[in-house]
């Protein structure tokens, strides 16, 4: 019995082996690809961070992609300085660290209430909720600033967070309501059998298997949130109101000319966002692909 078996063992093994070399070009022209695409993406976060620490005169005379003989970290403070990025920054953070938390929150509940609870019209509201992906907020920039600015909120934290608020739910509410449509209704009659409100459900059952897709919905409402310009720009005239992407289009209007303070500035406004991306990004493919499925 063991003469018989021990070749055929051989005879898969060696299959699968060749199947795994026939595959071997497949694989090396994907690795080939993405090894493209990584040093596309990535060059000109490379150029903006070396130029950042070069003075005017290395720029002029030393290629893009060299590196900085003479690491020059002056350029951070003074564009920190010049371009009165304290304020702008401070100006981000609290609206960013304001709309982001609520947006997700008010998403989450009007989510489990549209996929779990019995309410009257629950289709044709979400509906209504999900036309409001359909809108580019771009087309109505002239109706907001009229309606802001009726309520005397124009150059105000509530003027500019409230827009963000309601083009910022749709998605979320959409994300969240496929992912709450899925998790088993047994889960949900077992906690109510045993006396549990829906607030209770909705806080330690739905909250703690939403995290995945929260923390995917936070790092693209961060990013957003904080890289938003075209609102900010009709909303927040006054220039002590200005968020980082208002104070670094300003700063470029004054010193274009100095290189390495401007890409400094640049790396000084991307950087929090790229690294709450990188604290959150484990959880970015997995929590899309959760919310994105559907009973």
């Amino acid at each position: 019995m063991s003469t018989t078996t021990a070749p055929a063992s051989a005879t898969v093994a060696d299959a699968g082996y060749g199947s795994a070399r026939r595959r071997d070009p497949v694989l090396i022209g994907l690795w080939i690809s993405l090894v493209l695409v990584a040093v596309v993406w990535i060059a000109p976060f490379v150029f903006i961070v070396f130029t950042s620490l070069k003075t005017t005169g290395d720029v002029m005379t030393t290629g893009a992609f060299t590196p900085p003989a003479t690491v020059h970290y002056q350029n951070y403070e003074n564009a920190w300085a010049r371009g009165d990025f304290s304020t702008t920054f401070t100006n981000s953070v609290i609206i960013t660290f304001i709309k982001v938390p609520l947006g997700l929150f008010i998403s989450a509940m009007a989510a489990y209430a549209l996929a779990r609870m019995r309410i009257i019209w629950g289709k044709l509201i979400l509906l209504i909720i999900l036309f409001g992906t359909m809108i580019p907020f771009q087309v109505m920039l002239a109706p907001i600033f009229t309606v802001v600015n009726s309520f005397g909120l124009i150059d105000t934290y509530p003027g500019i967070i409230l827009p963000y608020l309601a083009f910022g739910v749709p998605y979320q509410v959409f994300i969240l309501h496929g992912f709450f449509s899925v998790i088993p209704r047994e889960l949900s009659e077992a906690a109510r059998i045993d006396g549990a409100s829906d607030i209770t459900i909705f806080r330690r059952i739905f909250l703690p298997a939403s995290i995945p897709v929260l923390a995917a919905l936070l790092i693209l409402d961060f990013v957003n949130t904080w890289n938003e310009f075209a609102m900010a720009l009709v909303i927040l005239q006054d220039a002590g109101m200005w968020t980082l992407p208002l104070g670094l289009m300003s700063f470029q209007g004054q010193f274009s000319n100095d290189y390495g303070q401007l890409n400094a500035a640049i790396v000084m406004t991307v950087l929090p966002a790229t690294i709450v991306y990188l604290i959150f990004q484990r959880y970015f493919v997995s929590g899309l692909m959760s919310g994105a499925v559907k009973g």
